[in-house]
């Protein structure tokens, strides 16, 4: 079942949304050569426990990892791009680290990640991350009302085709709100006017991620952390979006990064 949420209950996502995006910001400033993953994690936890909020992550158990996840941070680094557990691991030049992370503040929640390479960028890296983020923008900006979930997925998915990379659809997008997993399922390869219609008040986080030179993907002995299947490296950017009756409305925008990383 999908809620439909208010006016007044977007407003306190977006409270929510907005620490996400900050906290997202500065982790990408504190990130890199020589800084431990676990820095990162500690820095999160201080912000979150500072804020009032409460890790979407922490204790978390889906049917799809070796639970519980004792980490507030999804911290993936080069070939893998996502469920990252956060270690002992230093980061280098040249590193892609990708951040994803969720909390909740007052009984609603946003989720939110980003991708940023370590020192110096190569070429071939920054495009990767390019395209997540153009496809990002592209399905938000298809999550129209009265539009239809389908429309989301072909635009993630035609971006990912433009740039050469091809598309994994076993994790994708899903609905949030009082939860950071909610219905529905969103694909990031799709055929446009399938699906759901998107209705004013549908939420949803909307995640494209891609790997170099694959579409296929494995899993550590960890149980987590999700690698690509021929160790390219990889990319992710998601954005908490509301649909509302004006258009979607982006919940977790960060701020501008000060250090001017892509």
């Amino acid at each position: 079942m999908i809620e439909l949420k208010s006016a007044e209950e977007i407003g306190r996502m977006a409270v929510a949304g907005q620490f996400v995006g900050e906290l997202l910001a500065e982790l990408s400033g504190v990130a890199a050569v020589g800084v431990n993953l676990m820095d990162l994690e500690h820095h999160a936890r201080r912000r979150i426990k500072e804020r009032g909020a409460e890790s979407c992550y922490w204790d978390y158990a889906p049917s799809f990892g070796r639970g519980p996840f004792r980490n507030v941070l999804c911290l993936s680094v080069n070939d893998a791009v996502l469920h990252g557990l956060p270690r002992d691991y230093v980061l280098r030049e040249g590193d892609l680290l990708s951040i994803d992370m969720a909390a909740g503040i007052d009984g609603w929640v946003a989720d939110s990640a980003i991708s940023v390479i370590i020192g110096t960028p190569d070429p071939a890296d920054l495009k990767l991350i390019e395209a997540t983020e153009v496809a990002l923008e592209a399905g938000i900006t298809a999550a129209q009302p009265g539009g239809r979930l389908g429309d989301i997925s072909a635009a993630i998915g035609e971006v990912a085709h433009s740039y050469g990379y091809g598309v994994n659809t076993e994790f994708g997008g899903h609905g949030i709100g009082r939860t950071m997993h909610e219905a529905p399922h969103i694909p990031n390869h799709g055929r446009a006017r399938r699906g759901m219609k998107l209705e004013p008040g549908v939420t949803i986080a909307i995640e494209p991620w891609f790997c170099r030179s694959t579409d296929r993907v494995k899993v550590d002995d960890d149980g987590w952390t999700i690698r690509s299947a021929d160790g390219s490296r990889t990319a992710h950017s998601e954005h908490t979006v509301a649909i509302t009756a004006s258009g979607p409305q982006v919940l977790t925008r960060r701020p501008p990064d000060p250090l001017s990383r892509p």
